[in-house]
């Protein structure tokens, strides 16, 4: 099903500095318009001025918890910090085959790109650093957080400098049998703990087509920095049409396999099996205490960007003592 040619003729053709002001006129300047107050919502930064203290709420950090005030009013209350100015973000990215698969105009790895732009240069041009970990056939490269907008550019063009193994069938027999063929997201959570140090905010941009073992380390990275969770998806993963006899093939394997999309049954399991993985997804992603953000490769990367932003708004609501609008309790 991925399409690695088309995704290594995306990235050939589209330049970083090409793609970075593309964004820069499209998305960018709707998103100054839209984001307006909600800007400071999206994004949390930590601070060291202690500015409330209020009863703990799920999900709060437990390293915040004033064990003298819990203890005298008998109920856990937490210290709320005034936030810095500047924060520093990184991005996790997962880049492994999985992620050149698209049956539009865009595969996942462009619309990750596209993501990467646009918030390193939203948070950038505020004087915030960004950085990066890049996942190919492992954890394959560390990029310092700094700010700038030609470090935006080194950014996306290490993106774009880590390309898919496209796996033989030998390769794939012996990833079949030795179980070690397919994405590990859980390296990159670990490498992640083990790198950065300082509470951040972190952009976890993968598909989430991974060996198990992840949930782990997502949590714990949770306990200590803002995680968001940004899920790349495709239509076609969700639903088959009736296309006739097709090749499918495992993009993190090489195994190939030859189904008849005619028999309605079998498109039927099929998408009963997809909605199965994402009703886990989600409940492994809320159990993990993350926020999640949803993106197709048919979404506009704006107006995606500016639910999270109203999303996150409600949230901070929320967790203030407020109530969450009725609109947004499904995405919750």
């Amino acid at each position: 099903m991925p399409n690695p040619a088309r995704a290594a003729g995306v990235a050939a053709h589209e330049s970083a500095e090409h793609l970075l002001r593309r964004l820069e006129w499209t998305v960018l300047r709707r998103l100054d318009g839209l984001l307006q107050g909600n800007w400071r919502t999206l994004m949390r930064g930590s601070g060291l001025d202690l500015a409330d203290l209020r009863e703990y709420q799920l999900h709060d950090d437990v390293r915040h918890i004033d064990w003298n005030v819990t203890a005298r009013m008998q109920t856990p209350h937490v210290r709320v910090f005034t936030e810095d100015r500047e924060m520093t973000a990184w991005f996790l990215l997962d880049l492994s085959p999985s992620v050149d698969f698209g049956s539009g105009a865009r595969p996942k790895r462009q619309v990750s790109a596209e993501f990467v732009a646009v918030l390193a240069r939203l948070l950038t041009r505020r004087g915030n650093r960004v950085g990066a970990l890049l996942y190919g056939a492992g954890v394959e490269k560390m990029i310092p957080a700094r700010a700038s907008r030609q470090h935006v550019l080194h950014l996306l063009h290490a993106m774009q400098q880590v390309q898919p193994a496209v796996a033989t069938k030998k390769e794939a027999a012996r990833a079949c049998q030795s179980s070690a063929g397919g994405t590990k997201l859980s390296e990159l959570l670990l490498a992640a703990a083990d790198t950065i140090r300082r509470r951040s905010t972190l952009f976890v941009v993968s598909d989430f087509i991974s060996e198990p073992g992840w949930e782990k380390p997502l949590g714990q990275l949770a306990l200590r920095h803002d995680v968001v969770a940004v899920r790349l998806t495709d239509p076609l993963e969700l639903e088959l049409p009736d296309l006739g006899l097709l090749t499918l093939r495992d993009a993190e394997t090489g195994e190939q396999l030859l189904v008849g999309t005619h028999d309605a049954r079998f498109r039927q399991r099929f998408a009963a099996l997809a909605a199965q993985r994402e009703t886990a997804l989600r409940e492994a992603l809320a159990r993990a205490g993350v926020d999640a953000l949803e993106l197709s490769t048919d979404d506009d990367l704006a107006q995606a960007i500016v639910r999270f932003a109203d999303l996150r708004r409600q949230r901070a609501r929320l967790a203030a003592g407020g109530g969450m609008p009725a609109h947004l309790r499904k995405t919750a």
